[in-house]
């Protein structure tokens, strides 16, 4: 490995001078191991860090050395305390030896954040912005987008996120488990379903419906709220689902 640290690059810069990308490395089992430690003691902000640092280094050499481009894209996204900075160099140029293995990162780190994915759709925009970082028009090619496409799979992202992180968009207002419980429906529920408890709530929460049901003043205001809150759910699964 070039051993060299995030803020410079080492003697003869950032060459293709480390092991093949798929050979066996022990550094990388002990990290998966590592990974798979932090999970089963629930040290979900351990195993995101570390789940963060490899996937992104294992990304940037998925199609060859890495290069100054790609680091800056990964430096760029966080604010790395100095103290840490060589610490993280060398973890990242430890997973970037081999890239057989990421999917086995992604995957636990999806099992370990199920209930909780937008960090995950977080982590899938930065490592888009490291895919386009030395493209000169920010083109992805086929290695990383099979490596993405496989990343955004591990993670059980929707489709939606998957534009949202390719895109650069911003992160939807309301959370994709908020919004299957003001439907009330499950997440599991097909379209037709999600689609008709939508339509239902709606209706039932109409101002003519709410007045000839004799509703106070006070419920239909919040009836009015509610339906606000239903139509940004209904957003949200709209466009995660492609719908």
């Amino acid at each position: 490995a070039d051993s060299g640290s995030l803020l410079q690059s080492p003697p003869g810069g950032w060459r293709d001078g480390w092991p093949s990308r798929r050979a066996p490395d022990p550094t990388g089992a002990a990290a998966l191991m590592a990974a798979k430690v932090a999970a089963a003691m629930g040290r979900r902000e351990q195993l995101y860090a570390l789940s963060l640092v490899m996937l992104s280094a294992k990304l940037a050499r998925i199609d060859g050395p890495v290069n100054r481009a790609e680091i800056n894209a990964f430096r760029g996204r966080f604010q790395i305390p100095r103290e840490n900075v060589a610490e993280i160099g060398r973890l990242f140029d430890q997973a970037r030896t081999r890239t057989d293995d990421y999917e086995m990162f992604a995957r636990e780190l999806g099992r370990v954040y199920a209930d909780d994915r937008q960090p995950l759709e977080d982590l899938l925009g930065v490592l888009f912005a490291i895919a386009r970082a030395d493209s000169p028009d920010g083109a992805i090619n086929a290695r990383e987008r099979r490596y993405l496409d496989r990343v955004h799979a591990a993670f059980g992202l929707s489709p939606g996120a998957w534009d949202r992180a390719e895109n650069g968009a911003a992160r939807p207002t309301v959370d994709e488990g908020d919004a299957y419980r003001e439907l009330g429906v499950m997440p599991s529920a097909s379209d037709d379903e999600v689609r008709g408890a939508w339509r239902r709530l709606v209706r039932e929460l109409h101002p003519d419906v709410m007045s000839a049901r004799g509703a106070a003043e006070a419920e239909r205001v919040r009836a009015t709220v509610r339906v606000a809150r239903v139509n940004a759910a209904w957003d949200r699964i709209k466009r995660d689902r492609r719908l």
